[in-house]
């Protein structure tokens, strides 16, 4: 499940064959000249919309915390996602304004709160639980194993640790939450084959696509500014992918 950052990348991803997509918080920050973490519940929902109406996949959504403290909360935002038309989408534990993990209670009830909300719409969404210990610091696998438990048992109908890249590890998560489990396919994580024979049911890019492409695109105008050559055009690759838009 692949992550886009605007319409452009979303109807490329889907010409490439693949079966869901999924926003990505980092990537749809970039493409507005602003970092992860500062883009609005309006801007979020109006995104969604965009991507939701121009392909034909399922769309699930990284909502970060859910807005929590928007008027109306998490069930206001689950609800505004719906009507935007995605079919799924994540609730997380990390606080960048405390700039730490939520207590895992508070976390595990907005989590309840999520899917309470998602259970009033006419075809619930996807409730996806994250822990994020893994990306912020914290190297312990036993919190991130009780916290998504925890989640699991609020309500999510999926749960996941991005930054995890051990097979012992994942393993272990597997055997632990007994519902499926999403993980990052980060360079160092192992193969997508491998992830699917320890019991992996769901594998997403988060920002790492995106990150690619936004280097891509600065390597090009460095050759461009510095050496006043153009060879990062090379091979015509971009004309292939346009096609798409045909």
């Amino acid at each position: 499940m692949p992550n886009p950052w605007d319409v452009g990348s979303a109807r490329l991803l889907e010409s490439a064959g693949f079966e869901a997509l999924a926003t990505t918080s980092a990537g749809f920050a970039w493409s507005l000249g602003k970092p992860d973490q500062n883009v609005s519940r309006d801007e979020l929902v109006a995104h969604v919309a965009m991507l939701a109406s121009a392909i034909d996949l399922p769309l699930n959504v990284d909502s970060e915390r859910c807005y929590p403290d928007d008027p109306g909360g998490v069930p206001r935002t689950v609800e505004l996602l719906a009507e935007a038309g995605a079919a799924g989408f994540s609730i997380e534990d990390y606080n960048p304004d405390t700039g730490s993990l939520d207590e895992v209670t508070a976390a595990a009830e907005r989590v309840a709160e999520a899917a309470e909300a998602s259970r009033q719409e006419g075809e619930p969404l996807v409730l996806t639980g994250r822990a994020e210990n893994h990306i912020r610091g914290v190297d312990d696998l036993d919190d991130t194993i009780n916290r998504l438990i925890a989640y699991r048992d609020a309500g999510a109908d999926v749960v996941y640790a991005p930054g995890l890249t051990d097979l012992d590890q994942i393993t272990r998560v597997v055997e632990a939450v007994r519902i499926p489990l999403n993980v990052l396919a980060l360079p160092s994580a192992p193969s997508l084959g491998d992830l699917a024979a320890l019991g992996v049911r769901r594998i997403s890019t988060g920002s790492l696509l995106a990150g690619a492409a936004y280097g891509a695109l600065l390597e090009g105008a460095r050759e461009l500014r510095e050496e006043g050559t153009s060879r990062y055009a090379e091979g015509g690759v971009w004309r292939e992918a346009l096609k798409s838009f045909d």
